[in-house]
């Protein structure tokens, strides 16, 4: 299992900021999102490994593990405590999930909600109870148009006990949520004499988009603006799930504004979408040259004060 180092992936500093970690996961994010590069393959393969990294640095909780883990990550000895692991975890191996297998060692998770291990005591005669299997967890990386469309995923399991590795269909429905899991029947640790199989669960995680924040089942875009667009109001073209639209930008709006565009964010569960909010945000100019500066000038002059 190759070592991670989510800090080169992103291209930042150890001791970069959140703010800092998110400007690079963004410059990235629409450099490789398979929507606008022109080599998907390789482009989408990328785009996984950043989403892995933001995943992890981008959550003060799984950095605090990370770093933590440092060199000591292939001999678990850092004094690290990875509660994530369960009964029954060692030598599970996913694939599909859109997650490394490193991740998974370390945040992925493992025995399942009954944590049984699958072994009965005897019956009369020293025969051994049928006992159902243990259940096993996973993660699984879902975009936000798998959200809103569903989808049917493969994914690959390779049992500790060195079988052949299986492929299942997994099911993603419209209107999953971020921390839901999914079950898939039978497809857990076998039973013992005769007992059934137990259950895989599969924890949804949203993949990070370079465009939007996910708040519930709605959507925030960061739109950029220069200063005069917002006392003048403006015209501009924002994206939504599955393309772009028009918006008008009221004159006098104010940086931190909120624009609501009813219907397009996520799809829920039952029916309906949530909002997207388009959220302005201003944009000074890096320097001035003499006449920028004059116009400046001419207007604090001009100013009530207020």
């Amino acid at each position: 299992m190759e070592f991670q180092d989510y800090y080169e992936l992103l291209g930042v500093s150890k001791d970069a900021s959140q703010s800092d970690l998110k400007k690079a996961f963004r410059r990235l994010a629409r450099k490789y999102h398979p929507d606008v590069a022109q080599d998907k393959p390789a482009a989408e393969e990328t785009f996984k490994k950043i989403n892995e990294a933001y995943e992890v640095l981008g959550d003060p909780e799984k950095r605090r593990k990370y770093d933590q883990l440092g060199a000591n990550w292939d001999g678990r000895s850092g004094g690290c405590d990875f509660g994530s692991r369960g009964p029954g975890f060692a030598g599970f191996d996913f694939g599909g999930t859109g997650f490394s297998d490193f991740f998974e060692a370390f945040f992925g998770g493992g025995g399942g909600p009954s944590g049984r291990s699958g072994f009965g005591g005897p019956m009369g005669g020293g025969v051994p109870s049928p006992r159902r299997g243990s259940d096993i967890e996973g993660q699984i990386l879902v975009s936000l148009d798998e959200v809103n469309n569903g989808s049917v995923r493969e994914i690959t399991l390779s049992r500790p006990d060195g079988g052949k590795r299986e492929t299942i269909k997994v099911r993603i429905p419209v209107g999953v949520s971020k921390g839901q899991r999914l079950r898939v029947s039978g497809r857990g640790n076998p039973g013992v004499s005769g007992g059934t199989a137990g259950d895989l669960y599969l924890t949804i995680n949203l993949q990070r988009h370079p465009d939007f924040e996910v708040e519930g089942t709605d959507l925030v875009h960061e739109l950029e603006l220069d200063v005069h667009q917002l006392v003048l109001g403006a015209m501009a073209n924002v994206p939504v799930p599955g393309g772009r639209v028009k918006l008008r930008i009221p004159e006098c709006s104010g940086s931190g504004d909120r624009l609501r565009l009813a219907g397009k964010g996520l799809a829920q569960a039952g029916e309906g979408r949530g909002d997207l909010y388009v959220e302005l945000v201003a944009r000074f100019p890096e320097k001035l040259d003499a006449g920028a500066r004059e116009r400046w000038q001419a207007l604090a002059a001009s100013s009530d004060g207020d």
